[in-house]
Parts: structure tokens; C-alpha cells; sequence
């Protein structure tokens, strides 16, 4: 028998915007129950496991052990900009002249996640 992936569980200071941000970043709906304040909450993704929301009282202090990389379907530079629009930061620059590489972003609250290559620019790379 093996385990089956329920969740991703992300520590945050505010569950309900935390995964606000991430509803808007990934385009699926929040928990339907969920409301401001709630200290969990979920992103409820189309398939796979969900994002789970989970308030804790300490700050984050150091890099992600695990973090989100995220493959765009417009190009990786629409979406990166389409990302700090909605409250991310830029952490490093990992793109290179060539089209290659990837970018580290932040969510409101510093958990870095990766914007990849979208398939187009990996298909633009190869011609």
C-alpha cells in the first residue's frame, strides 16, 4: 500500500488572504465555506492535492524547504509580471538571455515559489 497526497499545507499569518493571493495566482475558487478571519482554508485545485492554509502564531524567518514552481500557460514573462501585479516580489532572477531559466517570486507573506517556462517558450527554445 503507499499514501496518497491529500494536501499542500502552507504556515501563514492570515489563511484567508494568504490563499486569496494563491486563488487568483492558480484561477481556482477557495474552500466555499471560507470567510476572512478563518484560521484554515483551502484552494480547492482542479485535480491533485489541495492548498491548505494554516495560521501559526511564528513568522517565517528562513528559505522554503519546499516550495511551488508554477509552469504559466502565457509566456513566463506575462506571468511574472501578471504575479507582481497581484502582490509578489521579485526574490532573484534566474532567467537567462537565451530564453532559458526561471524567476523566484514571493507571495505577500515571503514564501518563494518559481515561474518556469511555459510550454510555448520551451517550443520557442527548441526551433
Amino acid at each position: 500500500m503507499v499514501s496518497v497526497l491529500q494536501n499542500v499545507a502552507i504556515d501563514c499569518a492570515d489563511a484567508y488572504e494568504l490563499a486569496r493571493f494563491w486563488s487568483e495566482v492558480l484561477g481556482s475558487p477557495l474552500h466555499p465555506e471560507a470567510n476572512p478571519g478563518d484560521p484554515e482554508t483551502q484552494v480547492m485545485l482542479p485535480e491533485g492535492p489541495l492548498l491548505y492554509f494554516n495560521q501559526v502564531p511564528e513568522p517565517k524567518t528562513l528559505k522554503n524547504r519546499i516550495h511551488l514552481c508554477l509552469r504559466p500557460k502565457t509566456t513566463r514573462e506575462e506571468e511574472v509580471e501578471r504575479l507582481l501585479n497581484l502582490g509578489a516580489t521579485l526574490v532573484a532572477d534566474r532567467r537567462e538571455p537565451d530564453g532559458a531559466g526561471w524567476a523566484v517570486l514571493a507571495d505577500p507573506e515571503g514564501n518563494e515559489f518559481c515561474v518556469l517556462r511555459s510550454e510555448a517558450d520551451r517550443a520557442a527554445m527548441s526551433s
